[in-house]
This record gives C-alpha cells, structure tokens and sequence, in this order.
C-alpha cells in the first residue's frame, strides 16, 4: 500500500495545484520511484490511498498496468468518500479489503532509490510471526531525537539510548489493523481518521515488532528546499535485485 492522501502544507504553494506524490524528482514523479522499486520486486499489485487532488493521481497512472505487465492498481479515494484524509492507520483500515494477510506499507514522499523491496524480506517475515517489521534510518537533520530504538536482537523498541527514524517503509500483518490491536472497523466504514503510532508502540510493547537498520540514500521530501536540493544533485542508480 502507498500513501499518498497527504495534503502536503509545508510544500505550499508547490501543492496547491499538485499533489505531493506527483511532484517531479530527476524527471519522474516522485511516488513512481518507489512504485518502479516495488516491480522490480515482483509486487505489482499496489494500492493508493488518496485525498488531496487524487483524481490527479489516479489519472497520471491511468497507462502503468499497460506498460508494467501483470501489474494491477487500486484506489481508496478518502476525500472522495469522507471529505477528508484518514491518516495512516486510518487509511490503512479502510483499504484492508484490498490489501492480503501480508503487505508493505510505505510513504509515497519518500525518495529512496536503493531502498530493495525483496521477496526474501517478505519471506523472513511471514516466517516471524510478528505483526511488523520497519526499516529505520539514520536521524536526519529535521528528526534528530528520532522514532524508535532498534534492540541488539533485532526488535523495535519504543525507547531506548540510541533511536533512528521510522522510514515510513514497513511489513505489516493483516491482523495488527483488526482487534485486539485496532478498534477500527475493517474496511473502516465510519471514516475514522487513526494514527498509526499507538497501533506500533503497543504491538513493540508485546515484541510483536522487529526492525533493521537502512543506511541507503533515502530522503523524506518534506519540504520545497528538500526537493530542490534532490533535484540539483545527481541521482543515485536505483537498486538491482539479485
């Protein structure tokens, strides 16, 4: 699942009349790095959460399943049936219908070109049995005290002396949107809007959350100068799969 139903405030006036996701990063729109990464995979099937002008970005990818064989793209237009965006875990609960017993999650902001979607991570995950698995980063400028702390065995921890950021790219199982976890009703019929923060401290609480460390080049396009500064550079050659 990308998200990509953000409003996008700090990147105003760049997004007043585009949405975040769509805002060109090296020539291409900034959410297709990510969805190019994730057909490298093999993970064709995506699901797009949106609210802000996503109309726009439903009609820009109108033509990717023909030019991506196999591929399959499905929308939860949130503005259009709420009137509003339904943050993470609210998203997320609303697309559950979509989604299977296994998904990635991730940000559709996010510019990480090396950043490897593998059927492997899937795999290792699937055989933990946990509820989660996130990639953190080392603290950028914005977010120096951090997300989470990374234990020496591999979990997530909510505290700990040394935190890194959450990525925003994450394996999430079905069963941490359903209860006892969520309150919020599959396929979120009320239009609740959730964070998705409690929903991971309380599942790190139970050690239902793992974790590891991603040290490629990944940038959170948060604001305009963020944006100039990747489109100045010179962009990293994206990630090949083994």
């Amino acid at each position: 699942m990308l998200l990509a139903a953000g409003r996008g405030m700090r990147m105003r006036p760049l997004t007043d009349t585009c949405p975040k996701p769509l805002l060109p990063v090296q020539g291409k729109p900034l959410m297709q790095w990510t969805m190019e990464a994730l057909a490298r995979g093999g993970f064709k099937r995506l699901v797009i959460n949106t609210a802000w002008l996503g109309d726009q970005i439903e009609a820009h990818f109108a033509g990717w399943s023909q030019h991506h064989p196999g591929a399959e793209l499905r929308f939860s237009h949130e503005d259009q049936d709420f009137g509003y965006a339904l943050e993470t875990a609210g998203g997320v609960s609303r697309a559950l219908p979509l989604l299977g017993e296994v998904f990635w999650v991730l940000a559709g902001d996010v510019y990480t070109p090396d950043f490897i979607f593998s059927q492997a991570s899937v795999e290792r995950f699937v055989t933990s049995g946990r509820l989660a698995h996130i990639w953190l980063v080392p603290n950028p400028p914005h977010n120096p005290r951090g997300d989470f702390a990374l234990s020496a065995d591999g979990l997530a921890l909510s505290e700990g002396p040394e935190r890194h950021t959450y990525s925003t790219i994450g394996l999430y199982r079905r069963a941490l949107f359903e209860p006892p976890w969520c309150d919020t009703l599959v396929g979120n019929p009320q239009g609740t809007a959730a964070p998705l923060a409690p929903l991971l401290r309380a599942a790190m609480a139970a050690g239902e959350v793992s974790a590891e460390l991603f040290t490629g080049h990944w940038t959170d396009v948060g604001t305009p100068e963020r944006l100039k500064e990747l489109n100045v550079l010179p962009a990293p050659p994206a990630a090949s799969h083994p």
